[in-house]
Parts: C-alpha cells; structure tokens; sequence
C-alpha cells in the first residue's frame, strides 16, 4: 500500500456510489497498571458508514451520543481524518454522505475519539483500496500517530486486550506495535459511568514529570501480574490491577470516580478507573461477581446519601470483551 505524500494536483477521489460501513468497539485504556499500554475492547459499538457521492459536498447524518454538541461539517474528528488517511494514500475528498451512530459516550475514559479515528481511516482505506480494507498493521500506524498513543486505538482494531509499545527509532520494526492477547472467558468487563465529563487532556495535565523508581518497579511487577490475572488466573485481578503511576495523582479532577474505586477495591472487586476517567470499571471473576458489582453500584446510587456526597449518578453496564475488534464492509 502507498502511503507517501503527494502533491495536491495529483490526488485522486475516491469513485462514487460506493459505501464503507465500520463497526468499531468501545476500549478501556490502562487497566490500572498498564498506563498508555493496555487496553481492552468492550461490548458498545459506534457505528459509521460512508458513500461516495457524484458530486462535491458533504452530508452528515449523526445520532446518539454527542448528537447535541458535535459539528456536522468538515470540522468533525471523522471528516479530518479521512481527509488525513486519502492524502496519505493518494487521494482527496469528493463527494460525501456520512452517517454516523454514536453509543461510546465522550468524556468518558471509554475510547470515543479512538473508536471515531479507527473508524474514518478504515472507511476511507476501504473505499478506495477494497482489497486492503483489512490492513489493520497501517491502521495502527496511522491512528496511534493521531491519537498520540496506541493504548485506545489498538484494541479498537484488534478487539480482545492488546499490549502496545513503540519499537525505537532506527531499528527494524521502528513504529507502533501490538500484540492482542485473549483473556480467559471467565473475565467480565463491567463500567460505572458517571454523569460528568472529564477531558483526557485535563487529566493528563495532573500527571508529574518523574515518579519514584520504587513505584515504577512495584507497577511493573503489577502489569506483568495482571496479564497473568487476566489469561490464565483470573482469581488475582485484584492485586494485578494496583496502579502506581497515574490514578493517585488524578484523583482530586475526579473524587467521585476515586471513591467508589477504593470503595470497590475494599470489597475485594477489580476496580480501577477506565482510561483518563471518569468512567470505573471492574474486571469481575465470573457472572456471579460482576452480577454483584452491578448490584452494589446500583444500590449505591439509590442511596440519597451516597448522591448528596458527590452529586453523581452512575449508568451501571455488564459488558463482555470483544474479541474481533472494528469490522468494515463495503457494498455498493
């Protein structure tokens, strides 16, 4: 596949009156201890479809999550990125008719822009290269560099968990990488979603420059711990999802989110926030866990004292990984 710059005058557009319709996964990042190198897919899809038109424009269709605040116009994540993946293959935009429907709700720790990013490169690699619609090596590429990190974007692509690093320059392989590993099916995903919002780059910002080496051996030890945990001994998720890295410090941008975190963890359940927050989840040891997870959140949240403390209301879902991650076709 070409992937170089070309000079405007040589773009092409893609031929119309074909539709690429992406299916892409929700994830949660980090896992507790894996920062900006875990992630697991998740059983809430958004949905994106794409026709080329004869004609020059673009229309936007949008439903679901975001419906009231996001642009409908060459502004929209979706749109850019597209427009990023066709110069890099050759090709400019023509004529556009987008639908999309969103589940994944912003803000969240749950992957919206990574799902919105995987979705419009493989829309656009598809209508116009069909027989490479599932190149996923260069979707990789291609979304970790827009994205910043792969921890989101990979098991968007890939579905499962995927452990994802960067291999250094001037070495073979140089770029991003991932691994997808299968966790036990005994593992089940459930999310507490908070009422509020809390922008990655705010929590980001909490971040410090250094930590201290005992702390970083103590999460690597953690990591290695919880990849164990979740293939082959799900048993000691508890202990291998203790973070040291990240969660401490963003604690104060989201007080409710780290209270029922320590509140869950006391009890013995896997919880931990879900990427940058403010979203919980809780990685349960069979049905019966996750059955009683959801029902302490929910009782919880029915506790006039419990809200009066935070102000927050939780939306509490049982979910399962998903384990093919996005999917596109391409019809006529």
């Amino acid at each position: 596949m070409n992937t170089q710059h070309l000079e405007p005058q040589h773009l092409k557009t893609p031929a119309p009156g074909t539709t690429a319709t992406v299916r892409v996964p929700g994830t949660s990042a980090n896992l507790g201890p894996g920062f900006d190198s875990l992630g697991l897919a998740v059983s809430l899809y958004d949905t994106l479809s794409v026709t080329v038109l004869p004609a020059p424009g673009l229309e936007f269709e949008l439903s679901g999550e975001g419906v009231a605040e996001l642009p409908r116009d060459a502004s929209h994540l979706v749109v850019k990125t597209m427009d990023t993946a066709w110069a890099r293959l050759g090709y400019s935009r023509g004529g556009l008719r987008i639908t999309a429907s969103n589940v994944l709700p912003h803000g969240r720790g749950l992957g919206s822009s990574a799902s919105a990013i995987v979705a419009a490169i493989m829309a656009a690699n598809a209508l116009v290269a069909p027989a490479d619609s599932q190149d996923k090596t260069w979707v990789l590429q291609l979304a970790s560099e827009l994205e910043g990190h792969p921890d989101n974007v990979a098991p968007a692509i890939f579905g499962a968990v995927a452990v994802s690093w960067r291999e250094d320059a001037g070495l073979v392989g140089d770029g991003w990488a991932s691994a997808k590993v299968t966790p036990s099916s005994l593992v089940v995903p459930v999310v507490a979603i908070p009422d509020i919002e809390l922008k990655t780059e705010q929590a980001r910002g909490m971040l410090p420059a250094t930590v201290p080496h005992a702390d970083a051996a103590a999460n690597a030890g953690r990591a290695a711990l919880l990849m164990h945990a979740l293939t082959a001994d799900p048993a000691l998720l508890l202990a291998g999802t203790r973070d040291y890295l990240h969660q401490d410090y963003r604690a104060g941008a989201m007080p409710a989110s780290a209270a029922l975190v320590a509140q869950l963890r006391a009890g013995g359940h896997a919880a931990f926030i879900s990427g940058a927050g403010p979203t919980v989840m809780v990685l349960a040891n069979g049905g019966a866990e996750a059955d009683a997870v959801v029902g302490h959140i929910t009782n919880m949240g029915s506790n006039s004292q419990d809200q009066s403390e935070h102000g927050v209301s939780w939306r509490v879902l049982r979910l399962r990984i998903d384990l093919e991650g996005a999917k596109v076709e391409v019809h006529p």
